[in-house]
């Protein structure tokens, strides 16, 4: 496992702590929930998405590419 040192402003830091206890969650649970929902994927499914698309549009690896781009970035907008 990694670790990452991150600076934030100290109500946004004061903010994760009180959610975290109030959930009963770590902060680190809170952060990785968080990049997950942004559409931060480990690369196996980001490989993953890209099979998927070109198996269902039948696409080439390009095509395939800028579909799983394109599905990733509207994921990220919801």
């Amino acid at each position: 496992m990694s670790r990452l040192t991150i600076t934030l402003d100290d109500d946004l830091h004061r903010a994760l702590r009180e959610t975290a206890a109030r959930q009963g969650r770590s902060i680190t649970s809170i952060i990785e929930e968080s990049l997950r929902l942004r559409g931060i994927k480990e690369q196996a499914s980001a490989r993953a998405l890209v099979a998927r698309a070109r198996t269902r549009a039948k696409l080439g690896p390009d095509e395939a590419l800028e579909l799983a781009l394109e599905e990733t970035s509207a994921a990220r907008k919801r």
